[in-house]
């Protein structure tokens, strides 16, 4: 069973992965408004490139965006647990190790403590989350079931994989249920708010070209309202 889930069925998964996130890319350009959009960026391309470049950067470090200043609250677990998220998939040991046997492509590891301090991080992260969803009515009413779906299956990757990596009992199992839920979000990622890995570069880089370009940014030069 784990030689199928870290084989073929972890090829298949990382493929559904990338080209649907890519589509999802290629779709979010291709839906650009060729009058409000396409003309401006294309013919002030060097500003809106260095905007696009601002805005990403500073909304992918913490507090370096006034509007991560002004939601301590939302910010504090969005980082906590989308460092882990973003390293962990790549950069754990069994993790480059699976990818190598799988792919080919070798990656450095991190260390063992690292991980689990972030692992730690993350799974903090995810219970401020659902602590916030359920306690504050105006996040509650938005909430969908996709949300909830996507919040506890990403709590369930990462809490099997530390029941894994301490050796609880059932190891086995918890490993197995690692490999095939992770599999699971790789595979519903394109098709579920999980596009934001992609989407979230996408609209940074848009509203950054915006403000450089068509709202005062060639007179404003570098300070963005943001």
């Amino acid at each position: 069973m784990l030689e199928v889930l870290t084989g073929p069925l972890l090829i298949a998964s990382l493929a559904i992965f990338f080209v649907g996130l890519a589509l999802r890319a290629v779709l979010y350009v291709k839906g650009l408004d060729q009058k409000l959009e396409r003309v401006a960026y294309s013919h002030y391309l060097s500003s809106g490139l260095t905007g696009a470049a601002a805005s990403i950067i500073k909304w992918i470090i913490p507090f370096a965006s006034r509007g991560w200043r002004a939601a301590v609250p939302n910010a504090i677990p969005f980082f906590l647990l989308h460092l882990g998220a973003v390293l962990l998939p790549f950069f754990l040991l069994g993790h480059t190790i699976v990818l190598e046997d799988a792919t080919g492509i070798s990656l450095p590891a991190m260390p063992m403590l690292l991980a689990d301090v972030l692992t730690f991080w993350a799974l903090l992260g995810l219970l401020i989350y659902i602590g916030r969803r359920l306690m504050l009515s105006h996040v509650r009413i938005l909430t969908t079931g996709q949300d909830w779906y996507l919040l506890f299956m990403t709590l369930f990757v990462f809490a099997s994989g530390a029941f894994a990596r301490f050796h609880a009992s059932g190891y086995d199992s918890w490993l197995l249920l690692h490999v095939l839920s992770g599999e699971i979000l790789l595979i519903t990622a394109p098709f579920t708010k999980f596009s934001h890995i992609v989407l979230f570069f996408c609209s940074r880089a848009q509203i950054g070209m915006d403000f450089a370009i068509k709202r005062g940014g060639k007179e404003r030069g570098a300070a963005f309202p943001w």
